[in-house]
């Protein structure tokens, strides 16, 4: 994701990410998620709405983050776990993409 093409310069650019820190806090994150076994305490939205302020997210964005995390993930791991992960950020990742892309929600009628 650093140095992807599509969406390494808003992390690295825009929303200027310490990797050093900000890596055991997504390990804990998805640890704390899949396994149960760490401790997370956040709100992942909100660095994800900032960064949307400063430079507008799109769809490609997401699904591009999405194309390399499940990359991640089958290059590393297998099993029921490494399932439920992908089908997590999958998720996720919709929710975010709603969330940020169309904040006034569904209008029906």
């Amino acid at each position: 994701m650093k140095k992807d093409d599509l969406i390494g310069y808003l992390f690295n650019d825009i929303a200027k990410v310490d990797w050093e820190a900000h890596l055991p806090v997504m390990y804990r994150f998805w640890e704390h998620t899949v396994l149960g076994t760490a401790e997370y305490s956040g709100n992942a939205m909100t660095p994800h709405y900032q960064l949307h302020a400063k430079e507008p997210l799109k769809e490609e964005h997401f699904v591009r983050w999405l194309e390399l995390f499940t990359a991640t993930i089958d290059a590393h791991y297998t099993g029921e776990k490494a399932e439920e992960m992908k089908t997590r950020a999958r998720n996720i990742a919709a929710l975010m993409e709603h969330k940020i892309l169309h904040p006034g929600g569904l209008h029906i009628g």
